[in-house]
């Protein structure tokens, strides 16, 4: 049975499509198009088999259900005609429905951004107001005991099995490169654990330009698949992973910061620490690339190159 085939067979819990599904992305989950007899557009999404459970997909829409219903631009969840949130197919395949959001991303990994330096100002200071909205309303959304997610903590981030893999392992990594990384990993734990009263919750962190929609009512936070607990730093920094090497990167930093605080209270102590962050995620990317390329892919270069280059000025930093 192929995809499509299981995506039209998935959408019956739903009461059906007035087309086939139609592929628009195959990543983690395999995403589709459908419209169903309803009359609702919406995406249907295939989980990854064994990337997450039942009850860590379920609290990923118990919290975007609640963000919407406190005003929060999200892909809201429908639920299945039996009016549960989340469906199950043979083989453990899980099976979502969530609303179609009308726009486009802002931008693409490897496409500069659009628009003049002061519009591309004005874009990160609203990126940036609405991870505030996003932080602010999830800490006063009261959730059920049941609610579990991954967490982006120290040791998700630089413990000795972080979530996304032993980044420091990567076959691609010269001996030299991996003593670094973990260099920098060791002096992150440092910071990290001298800094108790870091702003930490439900963060989206995975804030990336293709995940940012524009649409008629400003911007949309979309693919919550790898949501979880968190440093909220970490949400500020993915959303400009893409920006590292360009330019203009100090500017669009600035100007996230401008909009967060717009909503938000940001110390410049924790501005500093924007380097720190940056090479966290940049170590999590080179540990998911891991399972998913051959060490000889030539795209391992660009995040390990990334990863390098970051935690040699973290270790030069007086951070």
């Amino acid at each position: 049975m192929t995809i499509s085939d299981l995506a039209l067979q998935a959408v019956e819990f739903w009461g059906g499509s007035i087309a086939a599904p139609r592929l628009i992305n195959q990543r983690e989950n395999a995403v589709f198009e459908v419209t169903l007899k309803s009359g609702q557009r919406a995406a249907l999404r295939l989980h990854r088999v064994g990337y997450h459970s039942r009850a860590e997909i379920l609290s990923e829409l118990i919290w975007t259900e609640a963000l919407s219903k406190n005003g929060f631009s999200v892909p809201e969840p429908v639920p299945t005609v039996a009016g549960e949130l989340v469906a199950e197919m043979p083989m453990a395949q899980f099976v979502t429905l969530i609303k179609w959001v009308d726009g486009a991303p802002i931008g693409d990994s490897a496409v500069p951004l659009d628009g003049s330096l002061d519009q591309q100002i004005s874009l990160y200071q609203d990126v940036g107001e609405t991870l505030g909205r996003l932080h602010s309303i999830t800490d006063k959304i009261a959730f059920p005991k049941s609610f579990t997610r991954e967490s982006w903590d120290r040791d998700g981030l630089v413990g000795e099995t972080p979530l996304w893999g032993k980044y420091w392992l990567h076959a691609a990594l010269t001996q030299e490169e991996s003593h670094l990384i973990l260099q920098a990993r060791d002096k992150a734990r440092q910071v990290l654990d001298a800094r108790d009263d870091l702003d930490y919750g439900l963060i989206h962190a995975d804030g990336l330009r293709e995940n940012v929609f524009m649409g008629p009512s400003g911007l949309t936070l979309i693919d919550y698949d790898d949501s979880g607990f968190g440093y909220r730093l970490y949400d500020l920094t993915t959303a400009l992973t893409q920006s590292l090497d360009d330019d203009n990167y100090t500017d669009l930093r600035d100007a996230i910061v401008t909009g967060y605080r717009r909503i938000r209270s940001l110390s410049d102590q924790d501005v500093a620490l924007f380097l720190m962050f940056s090479m966290l995620r940049s170590f999590s990317s080179v540990g998911w690339t891991m399972p998913r390329m051959a060490a000889s892919d030539s795209k391992n270069g660009t995040y390990i190159a990334r990863a390098i280059k970051l935690a040699r000025a973290f270790l030069n930093n007086n951070l």
